[in-house]
């Protein structure tokens, strides 16, 4: 079991997902265990000054600060609804206590800022601030938090340490093609600028979730979705893709949640959490792990966490007007040519997809991966219905949370 500190830090960066845009009416209100947040108090922050006599650690409730109402806005201004943290805290402390773990506390620093992409809220990312706007200061914040936190632990005689960095971002890059490495060169310097402020040995994991919803157009597929499922096959035990968010529900916009939707979200990234740092579990979402070809069959084996492979049938089918219609969320295609696919068929912790006039070489399949410009209702823009049967009830909604597969997109041998 770990980690041992007597508060654990979980630092989410991001964008507008990361921050409850859209997350309104609050939901979130109440502590119902021991975790925290930061409380500037009366500071006026910038300038960051982790010493200053107004910061104090007050218990974790939604909003996590006074909500925003200018845009683009920055630390400490950067909140517009109900973000993932209260149901994440809410959601470790839960399986902590019914595993005998104990009262497992965390303190959480919401740092990201609405739509703005991965070179703003890097390490090294310019501060902006024209009149009532600002960007440009997650990172920033982070080590203030940080430091300011492990100061307040001290004199308060607890440990901490930080024991994860949630990233809910993505919809600003959706063509950026570094995005992968960016993201490793994000964790491998919160690695060491946080650990050098806090003092622990341990390093600290990076839980990364799929967007789904940018770009827009019909026909599009996003690097950005491949980059945050690939950086956790690539980076195994440092970065974990949680999942998907195309099973939560969003507002009209089909880019951001509803506030019920961000508590989803942060229960799923609560039991990630769980079995990742607090039981040391090498954690790995329902994803594919290699594509077999027959004839006209393509089989897509899967590493599933809860056995056995469905079909979410309460998810409406994707792709009802295309190639794709029979694919459940599949795809099958051959440079810019579609392929038909005449069924699927879950085998064990395979899917086996029969496709129409298979070409023999140059095959890609996908899944969750390419939008025909007409968005779920009440949801969002790439979306599929496989999932597993993990009976995981999130402890703030009630909601059962299986696992969903992560979008991707393979070459068929």
């Amino acid at each position: 079991m770990g980690p041992g500190w007597d508060w654990t830090g979980i630092v989410g960066t991001g964008q507008s997902l990361s921050v409850g845009t859209e997350g309104n009416p609050i939901r979130g209100s109440e502590q119902r265990f021991n975790n925290l947040k930061l409380s500037l108090g009366d500071a006026s922050v910038p300038p960051f000054d982790p010493l200053s006599s107004a910061l104090s650690m007050v218990p974790l409730v939604e909003p996590i600060r006074t909500l925003s109402t200018t845009y683009p806005s920055a630390y400490p201004k950067n909140i517009y609804g109900e973000t993932p943290h209260t149901a994440m805290a809410d959601q470790i402390t839960s399986l902590a206590q019914a595993a005998s773990v104990g009262d497992y506390v965390t303190v959480h620093t919401v740092v990201g800022e609405s739509g703005q992409g991965i070179e703003v809220i890097r390490k090294g990312g310019t501060e902006i601030v024209e009149g009532a706007t600002s960007s440009g200061r997650a990172y920033a914040a982070t080590l203030f938090e940080a430091e300011a936190i492990a100061r307040l632990a001290r004199e308060a005689a607890k440990t901490y340490g930080v024991g994860a960095i949630v990233i809910t971002h993505g919809e600003s890059d959706g063509g950026r093609a570094t995005y992968e490495d960016d993201l490793f060169k994000l964790w491998s310097d919160y690695n060491q600028d946080i650990r050098a402020l806090t003092g622990q040995t341990r390093s600290i994991p990076m839980l990364v979730s799929q967007q789904h919803a940018v770009p827009f157009e019909a026909g599009s597929r996003s690097a950005v979705t491949q980059a945050q499922w690939r950086v956790g096959v690539e980076h195994p035990g440092d970065i974990v893709c949680s999942g998907p968010k195309y099973q939560y529900p969003y507002v009209d916009d089909h880019l951001d949640l509803n506030a019920h939707g961000y508590e989803l979200l942060g229960e799923k990234y609560g039991q990630v959490f769980f079995e990742k740092v607090v039981l040391g579990r090498d954690w790995q979402p329902l994803q594919p792990t290699g594509v077999e070809r027959a004839g006209s069959t393509i089989t897509v084996h899967f590493h599933v966490p809860v056995p056995p492979l469905v079909w979410d049938s309460a998810l409406p089918p994707p792709h009802e007007t295309l190639e794709w219609k029979e694919g459940k969320g599949f795809e099958v295609w051959s440079g810019t040519t579609r392929i038909e696919i005449a069924r699927v068929e879950i085998s064990g912790e395979s899917v086996v997809i029969t496709a129409q006039n298979l070409p023999a070489s140059g095959v890609m399949v996908g899944y969750a991966a390419t939008t025909d410009g007409t968005p779920m209702t009440g949801g969002t823009i790439r979306w599929g219905q496989l999932r597993d049967s993990d009976p995981f009830v999130g402890s703030m909604t009630g909601v059962e949370q299986p696992n969903y597969a992560v979008a991707f997109e393979l070459p068929v041998p």
